[in-house]
């Protein structure tokens, strides 16, 4: 965890520019470079829809984010990968679980 998911990116590009993916993300989000994944996924398109990095990860100060976004458009351009869409999905420790443990217990209140 993060997990960064390319989509619409040929498997050889994503291979050749993942340690300078990992290493950038790693640096910006403050996270050992051994919990960055790297996935590519591989979708049948039924409409047209663009190549997108999709970042799974806990939230960050704003400028974080921006600061992600903005290291990887330059690495999938520097590889031939203008235009590519760039977004997160934010996960909450007390939703993300190991084990059937939640990472961080939250409190619940309970709607009757």
């Amino acid at each position: 965890m993060p997990f960064l998911r390319f989509k619409g990116i040929d498997k050889d590009k994503v291979k050749a520019m993942s340690p300078i993916v990992v290493e950038q993300f790693a640096r910006i989000a403050e996270v050992s470079e051994e919990k960055v994944k790297i996935e590519l996924l591989i979708v049948e398109q039924i409409t047209n829809s663009p190549s997108s990095l999709e970042i799974l990860m806990f939230e960050r100060e704003q400028e974080k984010h921006d600061a992600i976004a903005a290291t990887m458009n330059a690495i999938l351009q520097e590889h031939g990968y203008g235009q590519v869409h760039i977004f997160f999905v934010l996960l909450s420790p007390t939703l993300y679980y190991k084990e059937g443990v939640p990472l961080k217990r939250g409190q619940v209140e309970l709607v009757r």
